[in-house]
């Protein structure tokens, strides 16, 4: 009867055994998936957080070309202004010495006459 006692306590150890190392195993396996679907999704999100970087940042380099641009753009307008405004000062001041010299010109166009008719008056006296 010993030996009877013996081998079933041996018989249910070893099925003890065998099922635990079984669940540890299934337990360690379960823990490897759960880790791998862990990191794929980490792996994602790190993928898709760099690809959002990389979107911002080509946006970002196309929102510094189109300042750029429009500073180019403005500067010309101002350059362009001024020299029609410097155009329009040195027409003004060609028409201003034309003018000038018009009136001189009559000035002493009227001097001249005037000496002319002085000196036929003094001849004439």
């Amino acid at each position: 009867m010993k030996r009877v006692f013996l081998s079933v306590l041996f018989t249910l150890a070893l099925a003890l055994s065998v099922t635990s190392c079984r669940e540890t195993s299934d337990k360690a396996k379960e823990a490897a998936d759960r880790t791998g679907e862990a990191m794929e999704e980490m792996g994602e999100d790190m993928k898709e957080m760099g690809q959002d970087a990389m979107d911002k940042t080509a946006e970002m380099g196309q929102d510094m070309k189109e300042g750029a641009e429009n500073m180019v753009d403005g500067a010309k307008e101002m350059g362009q202004d001024a020299m029609d405004k410097a155009k329009e000062m040195g027409n003004d001041m060609k028409e201003g010495a034309e003018k000038m010299a018009n009136d001189a010109k009559e000035a002493g166009q009227d001097a001249l006459n005037s000496a002319k008719e002085a000196g036929d008056d003094a001849t004439d006296a």
